[in-house]
């Protein structure tokens, strides 16, 4: 399959929270920064967080990372919930969209308008596999005519659609009361041990550390929360 590519999304709350508003997202949930990793910091982010939204850049140490990953957990064959959300990604700088996605679907208490175009994609995705899933956005011509609207609206100009993109976004939602890393890249979700509502910002926030130090060079990291409106 050729991969289709759109514009990359601005890490810019004000941006991604129009996005949902289009898409038929309750308005009583935002994306929200978080300027931290201290204790003090992530005191600030408006609980119940529903899920960490990270923005790394993808270098060779991620890269390398990422097969030997890969390859540790085909051989171990491990079973996912069949009804976490999780999608694969087959189009080039969808990653801020698929996070968005795996966000808020894994969390049936955010509130979704009925016949919206998250609605839609969610009733016709719902029972179908990841791969099925990521080739279900292919189409989605209410979802990527939404991104495209958003990716021009940034604070920065928008890149030439062509140019590439060195930052990938992913999510870390709480299900079943396990910490799950949602990554449209990987071929499966990543699970990474016990978490619960409450420690979830700061469990997400260990693994976040853990891609930080395999970049001890890199500087250009950012965090944001899936969080109450305030």
């Amino acid at each position: 399959m050729s991969e289709a590519t759109w514009l990359p999304l601005e890490s810019n709350p004000d941006v991604l929270n129009k996005f949902m508003a289009q898409m038929g997202v309750s308005p009583l949930w935002n994306i929200v920064d978080i300027y931290g990793m201290d204790d003090e910091l992530l005191g600030m982010v408006p609980a119940p967080l529903k899920s960490l939204i990270f923005l790394f850049p993808v270098s060779n140490a991620y890269e390398e990372f990422r097969a030997k990953e890969d390859e540790e957990l085909k051989a171990k064959n491990l079973q996912h919930p069949k009804d976490l959300f999780y999608m694969r990604q087959y189009i080039h700088n969808a990653c801020g969209t698929i996070a968005l996605l795996h966000a808020i679907l894994n969390n049936p208490d955010i509130e979704i308008e009925k016949g919206s175009t998250i609605y839609n994609f969610r009733e016709s995705a719902k029972d179908a596999t990841p791969e099925e899933r990521g080739k279900l956005l292919l189409n989605d011509a209410g979802i990527s005519g939404a991104h495209e609207t958003i990716a021009t609206e940034g604070q920065t100009a928008a890149p030439d659609i062509n140019e590439k993109v060195y930052h990938h976004f992913i999510a870390f939602v709480h299900f079943g009361g396990k910490l799950y890393e949602l990554d449209g890249r990987k071929n499966f979700p990543i699970e990474h041990g016990n978490t619960t509502p409450e420690t979830l910002l700061k469990d997400a926030v260990a693994v976040c550390k853990q891609y930080i130090a395999r970049d001890p060079n890199e500087v250009r990291f950012t965090l944001m929360g899936l969080a109450p409106a305030q």
